[in-house]
């Protein structure tokens, strides 16, 4: 919900702050500088990118706003510990059942290269491939926002220009002059709000969600190549663990000596 509440904070600082300093909220009420801006956005958007990527930026902006939710590290070992059990006790075939219940395509995909006896290295390129593949299909997403960051308060600076050409033929009004003036640039406000509130917040979000989606990727590779190397359970937690803070390896630890000790009784 951070990135929800940001944008409600932004939205409250900006009109407080308007507020503090005598401008009237009601300036904002200017359909023409939206439309510059979203709309003068949008079309540099569509120049820049081809429609086969600019078609998910709704999904992309669901994710920046909802982000997925993910397995923890954690999580991810105690389950490579547990598959690496059962390989040792009943043979890398038993992992077949298993692996039909998994829900990540990547992790299935791992497993079912293993089970289909494919030699390490062939497992190790398949998959870091993969991991390329995916870590090149998110700066392209990612981009997108980045570019839309940029273009936004060039807009703002184009939309006022315009508000101030058209201000020239109220000289001889002075009311409507300054309503003229104020108008004009509204479309800069709306322009470096939009392009450093929402265009490159979410932009950077993106960029940490893939960060962390392809650090969880090289700790999948990691186990699914012990796997396949044989390694005994306790090996490819020793390996894994080091992916895990202090905090997060001492949590960990608990819950391993818990769970041995419920076996035990």
């Amino acid at each position: 919900m951070s990135s929800i509440f940001g944008i409600l904070l932004a939205l409250l600082a900006i009109g407080y702050g308007m507020f503090l300093k005598g401008a009237s909220l009601t300036a904002l009420v200017n359909p023409a500088a939206y439309l510059i801006i979203f709309g003068g956005t949008a079309a540099a958007i569509m120049i820049a990118f081809p429609f086969s990527e600019i078609k998910k930026f709704p999904i992309l902006l669901k994710i920046a706003l909802f982000e997925p939710k993910q397995p923890s590290k954690a999580e991810q070992i105690s389950s490579f510990i547990a598959f690496a059990g059962i390989a040792k006790r009943e043979g890398i075939l038993a992992l077949e059942e298993m692996t039909a219940t998994l829900k990540d395509p990547f992790l299935k995909k791992g497993y079912e290269l293993i089970i289909d006896g494919y030699d390490y290295e062939f497992i190790e390129e398949v998959l870091l491939d993969e991991v390329a593949a995916i870590d090149k299909r998110h700066k392209s997403g990612a981009l997108i926002f980045t570019q839309a960051g940029t273009y936004a308060p060039t807009l703002g600076v184009l939309g006022a220009v315009i508000g101030l050409v058209a201000s020239l033929g109220n000289l001889n009004n002075v009311d409507k002059l300054g309503h003229s003036i104020s108008a004009a640039f509204i479309a800069t406000l709306l322009g470096i709000f939009s392009g450093y509130v929402l265009w490159h917040p979410i932009a950077n979000k993106l960029k940490r969600i893939s960060k962390q989606e392809q650090e969880m990727k090289l700790l999948m590779v990691e186990g699914l190549l012990a796997i396949s190397e044989g390694l005994s359970p306790s090996a490819i937690e020793k390996k894994l663990t080091v992916h895990l803070s202090p905090k997060e390896r001492k949590k960990f630890d608990k819950t391993i000596e818990d769970s041995s000790y419920e076996r035990s009784a």
